[in-house]
């Protein structure tokens, strides 16, 4: 059987000068300069590392390791009560004990080691994307993408310099539902499409604020924990999962979880770059927390094709419900409203304007099987779920966040003002204000957002040295994130 071919990458012909500079700016971080490149045949075991231990790198043990061969020959994680529980999960589950390191840049010296799984937090994902490529190593990199829009695109980069597979986590792209879902509307049987309302309804608890700092425990490495990220106090109860919150480490819900909402909005449209124009109203209500991303969060992405509408719901429905949230009777899902009824997508359901539902789609997905059958095959057009397709989705999401960052308290007479003559954002509104009120919450304790508008071509919004000061990011050093020029 042929086997596989990648073409050369520069990384292989570097001359004497290049290699110097290239060698010295790896040396800044402490990373060594070396290639491994290995052709992979259909029959070839695919040697694998996982990077970051915690809930998903669990997942990603059980999905990769359970492929035939596949084996994790390392894992890797700053936490070492994480990383000896996830070498351990391997030992029992498959029989053979994965090496355990600390320092991701150690991990990088090995040559035994085809592609790497990363399941950090966001703020942790380019460094390793970036590092991985450069070293000839092929990547599963969970989403959101990045935690800049820029460190987004140097990721992109560099998989296309170094000619490397990087595949990213947003696996409604191999959902079987959503997939039949498109391939329904775009028919055209319900219709033209009139706009899209993604939601997420997940109910959250107060992370904690506390007077004294949060001791760190021994066993953690905090100076690589932090990585790029600021290395301050923690004044919350917990380090790990919930740094989410934190705009330090985290992105909050309408990205973390509203990059496979609006992936699959955007898949659907055929839309290939951020929207025109965005603006975000919200802010963190009634739990009183160290958190600073909202709870409660609405978003309008003005795209030319339909416009898209972004909900979140921390809260319950109200101060004495342990119900979430629905839209339509659905608690996170894409909602899809054409001419002749709408779509939730991840539900499969397709419900006429009487309310009837009059089809269902059904099927499960298989996005890490995908990334090892493109590792098999070499080919980047078999990914699901390219790193351009999660850079640009990502890239929605932060858009939407900024708006919020840059934004002002504001009454709602000052929301509708601004809002204009958007009949669907004002209906969002109207929600979202419903919603404040179920709580007891003040509209005026909102942040009200600007419009922003977006400069496609060179990734960055029009006119607003501010918001591109978050399109850039903010990095400590060693931990810089390099810019790669494909």
């Amino acid at each position: 059987m042929n086997k596989p071919e990648f073409r050369t990458s520069p990384a292989i012909s570097l001359t004497r000068r290049q290699f110097v500079t290239r060698s010295a700016a790896l040396a800044v971080v402490g990373l060594p300069f070396l290639t491994t490149r290995r052709v992979l045949g259909a029959n070839d075991e695919i040697r694998m590392a996982l990077v970051g231990c915690g809930g998903r790198g669990d997942h990603h043990i059980s999905k990769f390791g359970s492929q035939k061969g596949v084996r994790f020959v390392a894992v890797c994680d700053p936490d070492r009560v994480r990383l000896k529980a996830a070498a351990d999960r391997i030992e029992k589950k498959y029989k053979y004990r994965p090496a355990e390191i600390v320092d991701v840049r150690k991990l990088m010296e090995r040559k035994d080691v085809d592609a790497f799984a990363i399941a950090t937090m966001q703020y942790w994902h380019s460094l390793p994307t970036i590092w991985a490529c450069e070293t000839g190593r092929h990547v599963y990199v969970e989403k959101p993408l990045a935690h800049f829009i820029w460190e987004g695109r140097q990721m992109v980069n560099a998989a296309r310099k170094y000619n490397r597979l990087v595949e990213v986590g947003t696996q409604g792209r191999s959902r079987e539902t959503d997939r039949q879902c498109i391939e329904f509307i775009r028919s055209g049987q319900l219709g033209k499409i009139q706009y899209i309302v993604c939601f997420a309804n997940k109910p959250r608890s107060s992370i904690g604020k506390r007077a004294e700092p949060l001791p760190i425990p021994d066993t953690v490495d905090y100076e690589l924990w932090c990585g790029p990220a600021r290395k301050e106090p923690i004044y919350r109860d917990r380090l790990q999962y919930d740094c989410s919150f934190i705009w330090n480490t985290g992105d909050g819900e309408s990205c973390n979880q509203g990059v496979h909402e609006l992936d699959i909005a955007r898949w659907l449209l055929g839309e290939t770059g951020a929207p025109r124009r965005v603006m975000s109203i919200g802010g963190r209500f009634v739990f009183n927390d160290a958190g600073d991303v909202p709870n409660t969060q609405i978003c309008y992405y003005d795209y030319p094709s339909a416009p898209v509408l972004y909900e979140v719901h921390n809260l319950r429905v109200d101060k004495n419900s342990k119900e979430a949230p629905n839209f339509r009777g659905s608690k996170t899902d894409v909602c899809v409203q054409c001419e002749g009824g709408y779509v939730m997508m991840h539900a499969g359901r397709v419900v006429d304007n009487n309310g009837k539902e009059i089809k269902r789609f059904t099927g499960g997905e298989d996005h890490f099987e995908n990334f090892i059958k493109a590792l098999r095959t070499g080919n980047r057009g078999d990914l699901r779920a390219d790193v351009l397709d999660g850079h640009i989705s990502t890239n929605i999401c932060h858009a939407g966040n900024i708006s919020y960052r840059l934004g002002r308290k504001a009454t709602a007479a000052e929301m509708r003002a601004q809002i204009g003559n958007l009949p669907l954002f004002q209906e969002m509104l109207d929600r979202y204000l419903a919603h404040l009120k179920a709580h007891d919450v003040d509209p005026g304790e909102s942040i009200l957002g600007p419009w922003l508008e977006w400069d496609e071509a060179n990734e960055r919004f029009k006119d607003n040295a501010e918001a591109n000061k978050l399109v850039r990011g903010f990095y400590r050093k060693p931990f810089d994130v390099p810019e790669v020029k494909a």
